[in-house]
């Protein structure tokens, strides 16, 4: 075909987030104390999100389910709603055995979380009316 056309497919994700877990974080410990927890916890999630990759890049399934819970716990403290969600559904691509959808969730979720850590355009706050 001379004249076929390609069309170049570049998922965009809007991330949804709640400010209110990080926002009582800082109203129980104040500034200084809750600047620490978040980056501490930025930083464990991200750590646990490299972990994955390479567990998935190797191929590593074991305790991949668990893995995934843990994930979701982290993102669910910090407000990060897409991520939790996201991460539920690679667990039900895990139970299903259904490996071309893990793929694709997978691939999701890496998007998800890069946006999330990164904090680029397109999050969502869903505390503002």
């Amino acid at each position: 075909m001379k004249n076929a056309i390609v069309v170049d497919l570049r998922p965009r994700e809007r991330v949804c987030q709640d400010a209110e877990p990080i926002a009582t974080i800082y109203r129980n410990l104040g500034t200084t104390s809750a600047e620490q927890v978040v980056t501490r916890a930025l930083t464990e999630l991200a750590i646990a999100m490299a972990g994955l990759a390479e567990q998935i890049r190797t191929h590593d399934l074991h305790d991949l389910a668990r893995r995934l819970r843990s994930l979701q716990t982290m993102a669910q403290s910090l407000g990060m709603v897409s991520l939790a969600h996201v991460t539920v559904d690679l667990g039900v691509c895990i139970d299903r055995k259904d490996t071309t959808a893990f793929a694709a969730v997978w691939a999701r979720l890496l998007r998800i979380a890069e946006k999330s850590l990164t904090a680029e355009e397109g999050v969502v706050d869903r505390t503002i009316p």
